[in-house]
């Protein structure tokens, strides 16, 4: 198993049940100097798409799923892999736990871009599920779209 870290949409363990069936989720964390934004508009069906760059002094929630082999090819066509919408690249990610490495997707585009508001609510709603502190997920629900 490998462990991956979700910071959109896949926050929502439900859709990830649907995406990755033999994947649970093993715990939350955050990614440490690093920043949630929207970039690849034109790639998007609706808008600019989710990925992570770094930041200092910045914060991205995730939720940690360990990938079963099995899922792992699933999760790179929903994402886009093959596409070069996405790519993979491992970061280490802050638990109660200690620290844990693991890999996520990032976006093969600028940054830059609206997201709709019914995917920045996706996301959002995926980020309460998961268990997001209030402030985090109030912050998300107030971004532009």
């Amino acid at each position: 198993m490998s462990l991956y870290a979700a910071y959109a949409g896949n926050l929502d363990a439900r859709l990830m049940t649907r995406r990755a069936p033999h994947s649970p989720m093993r715990s939350t964390g955050w990614l440490n100097g690093w920043r949630l934004t929207f970039g690849g508009e034109q790639m998007g069906w609706e808008g600019a798409l989710a990925t992570v760059v770094e930041a200092p002094r910045s914060q991205v929630f995730v939720a940690l799923y360990d990938l079963a082999p099995m899922d792992e090819d699933s999760m790179d066509r929903w994402e886009g892999v093959g596409l070069d919408i996405y790519r993979r690249m491992r970061i280490r990610v802050h638990t109660l736990d200690g620290e844990e490495p693991a890999w996520i997707y990032v976006l093969n585009g600028y940054e830059g871009g609206l997201p709709s508001a019914r995917y920045l609510g996706e996301i959002a709603d995926a980020a309460e599920s998961a268990g997001a502190p209030h402030d985090y997920v109030m912050e998300l629900r107030k971004r532009p779209c």
